[in-house]
């Protein structure tokens, strides 16, 4: 099969060197050419404008979007749909919420060209080796497309979930989960750091990734991260919200789930992007008041 491929992060390189591995011929383009230079000295067929990858696909095109949420998509949609025709396939594998994907589905749908939203899970090394993909289509297109699925996934690792826009929805609930996995796994460590006794956390965190409950992937990645940095002194705390979790506790609310591990979590990646709070602040300030409570004052003088 022949794919365009426009977004060559670190997913989307990953991506099209999976595609191309399994004999699928990939066609890349991305905004910065030297990136797409370095998809070529891997054999992957460069383009360096949209109407040139447009070009060099026959039809009907199938064109995978890697690209960051929201605006970036509709901006590369807009300038590559006038090289597109009836019965073209534009696959958005990025984490689009699921409300865009509806709207462009349904533009592009006016226009005669197919749109498929493929949550893509697994980080890079599944990109490369096989990810984990939530795919929502018609179900001619993914008929269609499955084989393509099939080769790129791990075993069992991709599911049709329905139309269009039911892939991004399961994959935004899907991120929304690990954000709490995280935060559970972060206190958790924390706990034991400061506990009464010297605990090798990597070994913790590796015994733990063989045969307990909580096992799994991230237990691996932890003592992965451990094992390079102990301590973690190399790397601050902070923790940026990507926006599934927002849209994850915003779809809670809508539908009126409670959800406060998801919340919680969220609202911890907030608090990790701050050196100091005013809410911490009013709060200790408060106890001083009413308990007389001690303050860490910041050598600040009138």
């Amino acid at each position: 099969m022949e794919i365009g491929l426009i977004g060559l992060g670190k997913m989307g390189f990953n991506l099209a060197l999976n595609m191309a591995e399994k004999g699928h011929r990939v066609v890349a383009y991305n905004r910065s050419p030297e990136k797409t230079k370095k998809a070529e000295a891997q054999g992957i067929t460069g383009a360096y404008t949209l109407p040139e990858l447009a070009a060099k696909l026959a039809p009907p095109r199938v064109v995978w979007l890697m690209l960051p949420a929201g605006a970036p998509v509709d901006e590369i949609l807009t300038a590559l749909v006038p090289f597109l025709a009836a019965q073209d396939t534009v696959i958005d594998g990025g984490n689009s919420h699921y409300h865009d994907s509806l709207r462009r589905a349904q533009e592009l749908q006016a226009k005669g060209i197919n749109f498929v939203d493929a949550g893509t899970s697994g980080g890079t090394a599944g990109a490369r080796h096989g990810a984990c993909l939530m795919i929502g289509a018609d179900d001619e297109i993914f008929a269609h497309l499955e084989p393509l699925f099939k080769e790129i996934s791990v075993p069992g690792g991709y599911l049709h979930t329905g139309p269009p826009g039911s892939g991004h929805f399961v994959k935004m609930i899907h991120n929304g989960i690990e954000y709490g996995m995280l935060q559970a796994i972060g206190e958790g460590l924390e706990i034991l750091a400061r506990g009464p006794f010297a605990l090798n956390l990597t070994e913790i965190a590796r015994v733990w990734s063989h045969g307990s409950v909580i096992r799994g992937w991230l237990m691996e990645l932890t003592a992965r991260a451990l094992a390079k940095d102990p301590h973690l002194e190399k790397i601050k705390g902070i923790v940026h919200s990507s926006g599934e979790g927002l849209w994850a506790v915003e779809t809670a609310l809508a539908l009126g789930v409670p959800a406060p591990v998801t919340a919680a979590a969220l609202f911890m990646r907030y608090r990790s992007e701050q050196e100091d709070s005013f809410a911490g602040k009013v709060v200790a300030a408060l106890r001083h008041e009413f308990g007389g409570h001690e303050v860490v004052n910041t050598g600040i003088r009138d």
